[in-house]
């Protein structure tokens, strides 16, 4: 009997010392870890745009823009058209780039990454270079080597849906480069009549924009969470 009792009561005692399930899992320290969140929205990445007055001139081109801080962003634009007609002398011929780094005053919070950036009033500098053959009014102007120029520039960015925006903006600067005058003929040989070769040196408006953007990129946020 004496044996009997000596046996539950080192039962009851290792029972009660024996630490519970619950208490063993609340020992167990949680650290934070820094986790992706796969449901997190979208947010943009840069925005694609052309240029409405060059496409209405039958200029295609097409740029691109993208953000390097809250405030600034930097762009690079493509144009080239080769229209020519031999019979009736008509030659729109171009093609070339314009390079810009634009201050934005309305910098673009984590909520404008999410929806829209690159709005508001904004000033810029930018570079360019262009050849070109066009011909009017019987006479035609050929700058077979490129020419450069700059200039700064001042314009508005305004939002139209969700991912398309349209900015208005001009440039006033200079440009520089050769070109050479020459008669067009009607012998169908090609070769035009040189007449004199110049300098173009050019002060004053040398970018005019009215362009649509398109907003692309997509991402996911990072947040914080816990875990074991």
């Amino acid at each position: 009997m004496a044996v009997v009792f000596l046996f539950v009561f080192s039962v009851a005692v290792q029972a009660q010392d024996s630490p519970k399930q619950e208490d063993l899992s609340q020992a167990i320290p949680v650290d934070e870890v820094v986790v992706i969140d796969s449901t997190a929205g979208d947010y943009v990445r840069g925005a694609l745009r052309t240029n409405l007055l060059y496409d209405a001139a039958l200029i295609p081109n097409l740029g691109i823009e993208v953000p390097l801080s809250s405030h600034l962003s930097a762009g690079i634009d493509a144009f080239y058209t080769w229209f020519s007609s031999d019979h009736r002398h008509r030659y729109w011929q171009s093609y070339g780039a314009y390079m810009t780094f634009r201050y934005y005053f309305k910098p673009w919070t984590l909520a404008d990454r999410q929806a829209t950036m690159f709005t508001g009033h904004h000033l810029g500098i930018y570079g360019l270079c262009l050849t070109y053959d066009v011909e009017w009014g019987g006479r035609g102007y050929q700058a077979s080597k490129f020419g450069f120029g700059g200039g700064v520039e001042y314009g508005y960015s305004m939002p139209v849906s969700r991912c398309l925006l349209l900015d208005f903006s001009l440039g006033i600067g200079f440009q520089d480069g050769e070109y050479k005058e020459y008669l067009p003929t009607d012998d169908y040989t090609g070769h035009y009549v040189w007449q004199a070769t110049k300098k173009r040196h050019w002060f004053g408006p040398t970018k005019a924009e009215v362009s649509l953007k398109w907003q692309i990129g997509k991402g996911k946020k990072v947040k914080k969470g816990v875990g074991r």
